[in-house]
């Protein structure tokens, strides 16, 4: 497994597929008003994945789902539910996140996926904390994908 930690955008990586920091589906995706990886995603990518997602249900806590990309230039996009129903992150919620992302990832055949930092910002996790989380789950995890770990600084 290659792992990269870079700084700039998630949705300029040469990747198969991203990540996006996902609620748990329970509040309608209509009812939102996506900000951060989902915010680029919707203005820059449409509303189709949003709407995918938002026909699946509920997402577990550190459950993970694909969608299309909607007009975005990557394979797909897996959601990951790393924030609980009070918008708070957790070790376990990013390392469950991490793994089945990267679980569903290597099933659909990808090749390489890039991750924003999960429960920083809305999940309210020092986002140092949560990258140390992710990078130890990336390592325990065995998996042939390459990870780009994205940094956003915006």
């Amino acid at each position: 497994m290659q792992i990269s930690i870079v700084d700039g955008d998630l949705l300029d990586q040469p990747v198969d597929c991203i990540v996006n920091a996902w609620n748990r589906n329970i509040i309608p995706w209509w009812l939102l008003l996506p900000h951060g990886v989902s915010g680029a995603i919707k203005k820059r990518g449409g509303l189709r994945p949003f709407q995918e997602i938002g026909s699946t249900g509920p997402l577990p806590l550190g459950h993970a789902r694909l969608t299309s990309a909607g007009k975005l230039p990557f394979k797909a996009i897996i959601h990951v539910a790393s924030i609980d129903v009070f918008w708070k992150a957790s070790e376990t919620s990013i390392a469950r996140s991490v793994e089945n992302a990267l679980k569903l990832a290597e099933d659909s055949g990808f090749r390489s996926i890039a991750f924003p930092v999960l429960g920083a910002g809305s999940g309210r996790l020092d986002a140092e904390r949560a990258e140390a989380i992710m990078c130890k789950t990336f390592e325990a995890t065995k998996s042939r994908i390459s990870i780009i770990l994205v940094r956003y600084r915006g």
